[in-house]
């Protein structure tokens, strides 16, 4: 498997090839990012910078989900760390959409 052309998103942090987030969008966060059909938007929501990859079959039960804050997203990989920053309009976008955002690149200080 190529690592070539994936993109972690910045909010949820799921990793897809960039190509997928244009297709079909984040699916977790495609609902306030609006990723689906929009380049720029890809770039700007999701990064190709991350570390580590976790394959998520259950992520209500899994433990490692609690621990990444992933609970209640949809299964697949996801990265441990993301690296970049969200533009503020998408910031305010999640937020309004219920979704509280925390930095996945470990700057923000963990909660419980």
């Amino acid at each position: 498997m190529s690592l070539r052309g994936l993109r972690a998103c910045m909010v949820c942090s799921i990793v897809q090839p960039g190509s997928k987030f244009v297709s079909g969008g984040c699916p977790n966060c495609d609902g306030f990012l609006e990723m689906r059909h929009s380049a720029d938007t890809v770039q700007d929501c999701t990064s190709a910078v991350f570390e580590g990859m976790i394959s998520l079959a259950d992520p209500e039960s899994s433990w490692v989900a609690k621990w990444q804050r992933l609970q209640g997203y949809a299964p697949g990989t996801y990265a441990v760390k993301v690296e970049g920053v969200l533009p503020d309009d998408y910031i305010s976008a999640a937020e309004n959409a219920g979704v509280r955002y925390i930095p996945r690149d470990g700057t923000a200080a963990e909660e419980a």
